[in-house]
């Protein structure tokens, strides 16, 4: 295996440097609690923007890293029964995916685990007839309602690449599951889906490619 994998090398998939700025929408998933509030949940868009590295390996695999800051969190409307006003938080987070991604042909899907961290964050209870608008800082300290800096989770979705004449465009769309807890005393995940359009000339070597 290891020798054909070895031939192979000339022929891996090539490798590409890309910038990422996108808006995401982003939501939490409450465990037991979620039934309850979907009617309530809202989507909570935020800023993406970081890089991405595609690095082949073979002619049907290769490897992604990428690194981005982003804005995650989730939206509750009014009479929701866990504020029951409206409120809005925003997690503001470092990102590290690492992907396999197999290549069919122009179509790829690809799946792996992510690490994240969370810098920040805040809570805004939104106005109402009865009620001022608020904006209070999320905390960090490990107490009963505070948040957690760290995060995990697995990322998963396909892509499509054209091949033009000096240059890829990929359409990819990315589906991401949060597998802890970010905040303490109750079950609150991360979850979002996102959809970039990179544009990116290959570079003229390949590291992983090389005898």
């Amino acid at each position: 295996i290891l020798f054909c994998m070895l031939s192979l090398q000339g022929m891996a998939q090539k490798t590409y440097f890309d910038v990422l700025i996108n808006l995401v929408p982003s939501s939490f998933h409450y465990g037991e609690a979620t039934d309850g509030l979907k009617d309530f949940k809202k989507d909570l868009k935020g800023l993406q923007a970081g890089v991405s590295f595609q690095a082949g390996v073979t002619p049907n695999l290769s490897l992604v890293s990428e690194f981005y800051f982003m804005m995650k969190g989730g939206r509750l409307t009014e009479g929701n029964a866990l504020t029951d006003l409206p409120t809005k938080t925003r997690l503001y987070t470092l990102e590290l995916p690492a992907l396999a991604r197999v290549h069919l042909g122009n179509l790829y899907v690809n799946a792996g685990p992510s690490v994240a961290y969370n810098l920040s964050g805040r809570q805004i209870w939104e106005e109402t007839e009865s009620t001022p608008k608020e904006t209070l800082k999320l905390l960090f300290d490990g107490s009963e309602g505070s948040y957690n800096r760290w995060d995990a989770g697995v990322q998963m979705g396909v892509g499509y690449e054209f091949k033009l004449k000096k240059a890829r465009l990929a359409l990819d769309l990315r589906d991401s599951h949060g597998l802890v807890n970010v905040t303490n005393g109750m079950e609150r995940k991360n979850r979002y889906l996102n959809f970039n359009i990179l544009i990116s000339k290959p570079w003229k070597t390949n590291p992983l490619a090389k005898r």
